[in-house]
């Protein structure tokens, strides 16, 4: 009797011994890599596309044949809302989107923006999805740790890992497509993780993987997140999918310690004007979504109807108020520019220039002077850089870029934000049409022609 007892006290020293010790070697692998994986393999989306392609031979039978193609993509809103690269789903047939759950659901594509490589698609999920949350490419730093996950080779939810190896990379996939500001990482980036996230040790977004380096190994680039951030914004805007407006021009404000959203001006008679909203106030809150950048923002009044009331908390003398929005039809006007800058604010344009350059020709610009790189050793006394580009508008559909620089429109010189409004407020504008444009684009002199919209604010 004493015998068995003694051996049933063996076998709970032993059974105990060996929990404690599989719980001190839990503790000890679940290290940052493990932490931030966790945080954010919820909202990764594996995606797969099926399209039909036509051979382009006279002979060719004219049926076209099915190819099925892969990629990855972030969960941006907890009502499906899912970013990818525009490659990933352009032309596709049907999308068909895996979470890490093993849920399978129908994708369509709602908006994007081919020359950012960026699209939105959306799911109908039977549960509100996990966000992934987005950090700021702002504070990179060489050699940091970075984590790719996606849908590699069609082996869903693959993770890599590598370093941070170079900032500001420019690349030329081919003559249709080409990056610029990329970052470049040795974590493996597969065929099939477009669209995916880079993200840091923290679990947060800093990058969305594009491109890799044909025929070199652990050559891999990301657009960065405060990039994309903008772009995201836009695609989401309630003015892009619920055909609405606000009237609040915003700007990130993305440090190591701050990350918030201040409003930077408010176009006359809009609705952020009428709710109050002044410049300089950082919203803090949008119906039910805490706001700390432009996409928060536009997520927390998408879905509102015009004439709905949505309430909205802003910071203002370190003061927090409440205030309501109420959202109008935004049909017969066009969108506003969601951002003017990330990371370090900006003094924001007269708001009628702003308005006008945005309304009817799809840009924001900024001045440059003559000791701009890019005006050296040409005959333009000055110009304007384009900053940011309306998906839709007639400057995309010209083709103008981020980047390119605006030196002439119709007969005159655009040197400064007067020359523009000069020619915007003309009173034989509408005579204009088209209206021709010169730009440099690196070392060349291009023109071409927009067709503007009649409308004028």
């Amino acid at each position: 009797m004493t015998i068995r007892r003694l051996s049933l006290g063996l076998c709970l020293l032993i059974a105990w011994t060996t929990v404690s010790t599989l719980g001190f070697a839990s503790e000890r692998r679940m290290t940052p890599v493990v932490r931030a994986i966790q945080r954010v393999k919820n909202s990764a989306v594996n995606i797969h596309s099926e399209k039909t392609t036509y051979g382009d031979s006279l002979f060719s039978s004219g049926k076209g044949r099915k190819v099925n193609g892969m990629g990855t993509g972030v969960v941006v809103d907890e009502r499906g809302y899912i970013v990818t690269n525009h490659h990933v789903v352009k032309g596709v047939d049907s999308l068909r989107c895996v979470l890490y759950d093993g849920s399978t659901y129908m994708a369509q594509v709602v908006s994007f923006d081919s020359n950012k490589d960026l699209a939105i698609i959306k799911i109908n999920a039977s549960r509100p999805l996990p966000v992934m949350p987005l950090g700021t490419s702002s504070d990179l730093m060489l050699g940091e740790t970075v984590l790719a996950v996606g849908n590699a080779y069609g082996y869903e939810h693959s993770v890599t890992a590598g370093i941070v190896s170079s900032l500001s990379r420019d690349v030329e996939v081919n003559e249709k497509q080409s990056y610029q500001n990329l970052i470049q990482t040795d974590a493996s980036i597969n065929p099939s993780n477009s669209g995916g996230p880079l993200i840091n040790l923290d679990g947060e977004v800093i990058g969305i993987n594009v491109a890799i380096r044909a025929g070199a190994q652990r050559i891999g680039f990301a657009i960065p997140i405060d990039d994309a951030r903008k772009t995201i914004a836009q695609l989401m805007s309630i003015e892009q999918l619920n055909s609405t407006w606000h009237g609040a021009i915003t700007e990130d404000i993305k440090s190591p310690k701050i990350k918030e959203l201040k409003v930077s001006s408010i176009l006359p008679n809009s609705p952020a004007k009428i709710a109050g909203l002044n410049r300089g106030d950082v919203i803090l809150k949008a119906g039910d979504v805490n706001v700390t950048d432009t996409v928060d923002w536009e997520r927390g009044l998408l879905g509102h109807r015009a004439g709905e009331r949505v309430p909205v908390r802003v910071k203002r003398d370190e003061k927090e108020l409440d205030l309501e929005i109420v959202l109008s039809s935004s049909n017969g006007r066009v969108a506003t520019p969601i951002a003017q800058s990330v990371v370090t604010p900006v003094a924001a344009q007269p708001e009628s220039s702003i308005a006008r350059t945005w309304t009817l020709l799809g840009m924001n610009l900024a001045q440059l002077n003559k000791s701009n790189s890019t005006l050296q050793n040409s005959r333009y006394r000055g110009g304007m850089r384009i900053t940011g580009i309306r998906p839709g508008s007639p400057a995309e559909k010209n083709g103008l870029k981020e980047g390119d620089v605006l030196v002439g429109l119709h007969i005159w010189e655009t040197v400064n934000e007067e020359n523009v409004s000069y020619v915007l407020d003309h009173p034989d504008f509408g005579k204009f049409a088209p209206l021709k444009f010169y730009i440099l684009r690196g070392k060349d002199t291009l023109y071409g022609h927009l067709r503007v919209l009649a409308q004028r604010d």
